[in-house]
Parts: C-alpha cells; sequence; structure tokens
C-alpha cells in the first residue's frame, strides 16, 4: 500500500474540522469505523479556545492508497510542535476561506512549511459563500508566498476550491460540484509518496510523546527507512548522538481517531512505540547499522511561573488535591509529554517555565479542572545574559483591526516598547506588524480584547533576544483589597463601585487581602470592607427603600487574573474559583514585607 503524509493548515472557523470529516467519511473510514466521528479539536481546551493546541494525527483508506494527516498547532507558543510534526510530512494542505484570505495565525505555520521545503496544496474552502472571492484571496496568497520567501516551485502551487460544508471540492470554478474526489486525486497527485525502503536499516525519528498509563511513555514519529517488528533489539540514540539499548513493546497505527495495534511497521508509516522508557523528542530508534538523524530542537521558554500549594484562607473547600507532593507529581508527569515546559522543583516551590501565556495558561486550567486547588504568581520573562549585558526576548506581533482603531493600537503598543515595522489596509481591515519585547505582550490581549470590543485578531511568535528595552509600565490601577472575611454584601459593594470596578458578586464568599476590585482614583492600594450591610432602623425616608443599582460586575477568567497580577499578588485557582490575592494577607504583614523590600 503506498503512503501519502500531509499536514493541515488553517486559521479558526476555516474549516478544517469539517473538511476532514469529509474526508474520513467519503473515504469509507468512519463506515469502516462503525460511525464514529473526528473532531480534530477534540480537547476541551481546544473546542472552547478555538485552537489546536495538541499536534495529532488521523489516517484515511482511498482507493488502495493510505493518506496520514497530521493535524498542526496554530499559535507560536506551540511553535516548537510545529516545527518537529511538519518534519514527518511531505506536503502540507493549507485551507483558506474563500473570503477572508490569508490570516496571521495561518502565516506562522505557512512560513515553517516553506523553509523545510514543503510543497503546499491550497484550497479555498467556503466558495458556496455569497460574499467569496477566491480569485482575489489566490492573489493575496501568491504574495504571501513570495513575502515568505517561498521558490519559484513553492510559489506555482496547486489549487482546489471546495465547500466542505456541502461535501464537494472541484479543480475548477466551472466544474460541476460533485464530491470530495478532486481533492483526494489532488493529494495523491501532488503529495510525493513515501519512500518504500524495506531493505534499508530501520530508522525513525520521535516528533512527539504521549503517555498511557498501563504502557507509560509513548513515542511517535515517522518511520524514514527500513520496517520493525515488535520485540526486535533496538539501539536509540539521544540527541548527543549517545547510545544506549532497548526493545518496543507496543507498534500502533491510527485510521480515523482510533489507535490500531500492529505487528510491524515500514517506512512511511507514522506509528507510536511503547516499551523504551525515558524516550525523547529529537531521538533517533534504530536497527543493526542504521545512523542517528539530524537531532531536532525544542525552542527555549521564554516566560516563568511560580507555582505554589493554595494556603488560603478558603483552602481545601473546593478541589480534591492541594498537597506539595501531589502537586509536584502532577507537574513532574507534565514533563513526560509536554515538551517545551523546563521545572525548577525546589522547597515546595515550582518555577515552571514555558513558551508562553498561553502555553502556562493551557497547563493551569488543565491541572484545575483535574481537581487540585493551587496558587502562581505573575508571569515573568526569562532574560539572558550575553557577554554582559542583559538581554530579553523580542516577539513578532501582527495585529488585523477595523482601520478606525489602529491609530489606538499603534499609541498602545509604542507605550510598551513596540516597534511598526509594516501597515497595510484592505476594504476597512488594518494589518499592522511589530516588533515588541515579551514583556510589553504582558496583560496586552486583555486590553487589546477591550480596545476592539472582541473583534480584533492578534497574533505573535518570538523572535530573538535583544538589549533589554528599559522600563514598561504593566498596571497604572491600584487594587482594592478586603479587609474582612466573610459574604460581600449589596450595600458594601454599591458603596464601593464609584471607586472603581468590582470583581466579586453579591453573597460571594470573600477573605481579608482577597482582591475585591480596582481602584482607579488614588496612588496607593486601599483595603475596603465588602462584607457591611445597611444598617435597619424604623424611621421610612423617601430614599432609605431605594433599590441600589449595581454596575455589571467585572467577573476575571483564568487569562484576565493571570494578566492582572501585580508582582505582590498571586492568582489562586480552584476547581470551581479563580481568585486574586495579596501574597500577604493582612495589612500589618503587607507593610512589614514593603519595608524589608519584599
Amino acid at each position: 500500500m503506498s503512503i501519502r503524509n500531509i499536514a493541515i493548515i488553517a486559521h479558526v472557523d476555516h474549516g478544517k474540522t469539517t473538511l476532514v470529516d469529509q474526508l474520513l467519511q467519503q473515504s469509507g473510514t468512519l463506515k469502516a469505523l462503525e460511525g464514529q466521528e473526528l473532531i480534530m479539536d477534540n480537547n476541551d481546551q481546544e473546542r472552547e479556545r478555538g485552537i489546536t493546541i495538541y499536534a495529532k494525527n488521523t489516517a484515511v483508506l482511498w482507493k488502495g492508497q493510505r493518506i496520514n494527516i497530521v493535524d498542526t498547532p496554530g499559535h507560536a507558543d506551540f511553535g516548537s510542535e510545529v516545527e518537529r510534526v511538519l518534519r514527518m510530512v511531505d506536503s502540507v494542505l493549507l485551507i483558506v476561506d474563500a473570503y477572508e484570505g490569508p490570516m496571521p495565525q495561518t502565516k506562522f505555520v505557512l512560513k515553517k512549511s516553506l523553509e523545510l521545503w514543503l510543497k503546499p496544496i491550497v484550497v479555498i474552502n467556503k466558495i458556496d459563500k455569497p460574499t467569496a472571492r477566491p480569485e482575489e484571496v489566490i492573489n493575496t496568497l501568491f504574495d504571501l508566498f513570495i513575502t515568505l520567501g517561498a521558490s519559484d516551485e513553492q510559489a506555482d502551487f496547486p489549487i482546489i476550491y471546495a465547500s466542505a460544508k456541502q461535501w464537494f471540492a472541484i479543480t475548477h470554478l466551472t466544474d460541476d460540484p460533485k464530491d470530495m474526489t478532486p481533492l483526494f486525486e489532488a493529494i495523491i497527485q501532488y503529495v510525493p509518496e513515501a519512500p518504500h525502503q524495506p531493505n534499508q536499516p530501520f530508522r525513525m525519528q520521535i516528533v512527539n510523546l504521549g503517555y498511557d498509563n498501563f504502557l507509560g511513555r509513548l513515542g511517535i514519529g515517522r518511520v524514514y527507512e527500513g520496517t520493525v517488528k515488535v520485540w526486535t533489539p533496538v539501539t536509540i540514540y539521544d540527541n548527543a548522538g549517545h547510545p544506549r539499548t532497548g526493545k518496543i513493546s507496543k507498534i500502533f497505527n491510527t485510521l480515523g481517531i482510533q489507535r490500531i495495534e500492529q505487528a510491524e511497521a515500514q517506512s512511511g508509516d507514522i506509528i507510536t512505540i511503547a516499551g523504551i522508557p525515558n524516550i525523547f523528542v529529537g531521538e533517533t530508534i534504530t536497527v543493526g547499522e542504521g545512523k542517528p538523524l539530524p537531532s531536532i530542537s525544542i525552542d527555549e521558554p521564554t516566560l516563568s511561573m511560580e507555582f505554589l500549594v493554595n494556603d488560603s484562607p478558603f483552602a481545601g473547600k473546593e478541589g480534591k488535591y492541594m498537597t506539595t507532593r501531589t502537586l509536584e507529581e502532577r507537574l513532574r508527569k507534565e514533563l513526560e509529554t509536554n515538551v517545551g515546559l523546563k521545572i525548577d522543583f525546589t522547597d515546595g516551590k515550582f518555577i515552571v517555565k514555558g513558551r508562553g501565556e498561553l502555553h502556562l495558561g493551557v497547563l493551569i486550567e488543565s491541572i484545575r479542572r483535574e481537581g487540585w486547588e493551587l496558587q502562581v504568581g505573575a508571569p515573568q520573562v526569562i532574560f539572558k545574559e550575553i557577554d554582559g549585558k542583559k538581554y530579553e526576548p523580542l516577539e513578532h506581533l501582527v495585529i488585523s483591526v477595523d482601520e478606525q482603531l489602529s491609530g489606538t493600537i499603534i499609541e498602545v503598543i509604542s507605550n510598551r516598547k513596540g516597534m511598526m515595522k509594516t501597515m497595510n489596509t484592505v476594504r476597512g481591515l488594518t494589518t499592522l506588524e511589530f516588533e515588541i519585547p515579551t514583556r510589553g505582550l504582558l496583560g496586552f490581549r486583555g486590553e487589546f480584547i477591550l480596545i476592539t470590543k472582541g473583534e480584533g485578531i492578534m497574533y505573535s511568535a518570538f523572535s530573538h533576544y535583544v538589549p533589554l528595552k528599559g522600563e514598561i509600565k504593566k498596571r497604572e490601577v491600584w487594587a482594592m483589597i478586603s479587609s474582612a472575611t466573610g459574604q460581600a454584601m449589596n450595600y458594601g459593594i454599591f458603596k464601593l463601585q464609584e471607586r472603581g470596578p468590582i470583581f466579586v458578586e453579591p453573597a460571594q464568599m470573600i477573605y481579608e487581602g482577597m482582591v475585591v476590585g480596582e481602584y482607579l482614583k488614588g496612588n496607593n492600594d486601599m483595603a475596603v470592607n465588602l462584607t457591611i450591610n445597611k444598617q435597619q432602623n424604623n424611621v421610612r425616608n423617601s430614599g432609605n427603600d431605594e433599590a441600589m443599582k449595581l454596575n455589571p460586575i467585572r467577573k476575571l477568567n483564568l487569562e484576565d487574573a493571570l494578566w492582572y497580577i501585580g508582582h505582590d499578588e498571586l492568582v489562586e485557582i480552584t476547581p470551581k474559583s479563580i481568585r486574586i490575592r495579596k501574597k500577604y494577607l493582612t495589612e500589618a504583614a503587607r507593610k512589614g514585607a514593603e519595608k524589608k523590600g519584599g
């Protein structure tokens, strides 16, 4: 059976999941799997955030041909995964909305693909839309390919027009739509067949990791040469080229969303293996005279956060796990599969280092949903010292907003030490590109959502390290800190809401030292008591019974809280609640810490 290996690239809502569903159904693969449906973004957080976080693969069978499809994360925080998974494939399927055209998140993965000399197949999806403008989108794509440094061969990309929702693909806009056959045919025609080299020594490279409670750590990768059977003795070369020996106890292939155990694997297969302890990304597995493949570099972390066990007055009321030992066990388990993560384990405090706010936020949310209670400190940029000078990470930031908002965005980014590189306006939509320190992006996403009312698009990717850019102010407002423990009252909230937005709702339990709102009118934090209630008396005045009108409560989710907190604050995270608190809960303790410089 011949094998084609492709990766799939698409922006949010450009139809990737629906298209892959159609490939599975029209190839007959889903029928073979008794009607199971594929949702490529099958993780809860992926569905909620509308992004692909974890690289994953599926496969379809079509006319005796096997097509392995690898899904690619679109966000730069998972860029190290993107580069690795693209090494497994021989082409990419670039799905673009027939009206919106290529978007910022698409550009990142496309650039990586072109750098690896892969030739994309372009799928212009949603051509059934009344607003579709496929010819203009193709012209925009061609310009983008040239801008990203595509070769002449890569820029001469094959094009398929499709409507995944209407179940068809066509080669020319004048063709009669029937089914997905033209897309299958394009894949077979333009994607090189994986070389079948059964007589070469077996070689595969691990590009991703998995974990199974019964099998332990799993290695995922492509077989480049030869064949291998279960229990064959193998040599594993680590990333420094040092060999060790072992045996593969299980080999799994994928069909649809089903993992299928098999006795052997051949060149071109994308497989999951078990039985080799401490297997790691980039390692080469060989048999006989096989030599190690070039090692795979893993992007270095750019942000760190302090993780602690929850010790707030409400600790233990909402979660199942909250000891230092269980948190350490959970974080060590994460290291088994989360390649971009590094953790320093010292004295009950865990310094967790990742690729960005989203990378760390996804980890925290996963731990929270599993029943843990924990506290985390404010994200800190990881600096480097080069030739005695302090350097910091710089990001390439792409923003698309309504033309009228471009001036506001430029001003805000400039205040965060960002420098504009390009600006382009098409049909009232302005795309701006900046270089900005990672420090400048901390907390910006929440501000960006407010400025654009949730309708703007922003995308950033680590670029390189530069000399320190100077001071960047993070938060220009102060906190309202609860001076009492108890139940927040309507009256207490009503009396204080004119000072700034309130974070807690009436009847919500609060504790001393918890941040309950924003203080906009002062030059320091303010201690407040939201637990006070209106005094009752027997006199009825005309104003006494007037209804207290409360402003909308500003509810903070996890991302809001992480972007918001200052150096002297923590986010308390439980399965049910997100709270911001001061590190020192009492005013006396805070003053004492301030005198000591803490």
